[in-house]
């Protein structure tokens, strides 16, 4: 994400005076009632689906961790990338490619 756009994120709260209900763990949960609202997009339907409710849902999602990103400290690239390393050590290539099953069963 841009700056800009973490920018106009951030403005929009605080233009709003929205930091006092944005304590970590409602924007947890936030961010897990737009989830949901992402997933009934795909509900009774995998294949045909309104492409312009899952953006807005999925924004919601983005809009909501970035807010809970500001509040904790905390850096969307610091923090994708150690759970990428995570992720590259429980998931090597030679065990894990074309495989659908859990780390622990690899």
């Amino acid at each position: 994400m841009t700056q800009e756009t973490i920018d106009r994120i951030r403005k929009f709260s605080e233009e709003r005076d929205w930091d006092q209900f944005h304590g970590p763990a409602n924007l947890a949960k936030s961010i897990v009632i737009e989830a949901a609202e992402l997933l009934e997009c795909f509900q009774w339907r995998d294949i045909e689906f309104d492409i312009q409710h899952v953006k807005e849902e999925l924004a919601d999602v983005i809009v909501y961790s970035q807010n809970l990103l500001d509040k904790l400290g905390l850096d969307a690239d610091e923090i994708v990338n150690m759970k990428m390393d995570q992720n590259e050590a429980k998931y090597p290539v030679e065990k894990a490619k074309g495989n659908s099953a859990k780390y622990t069963d690899l």
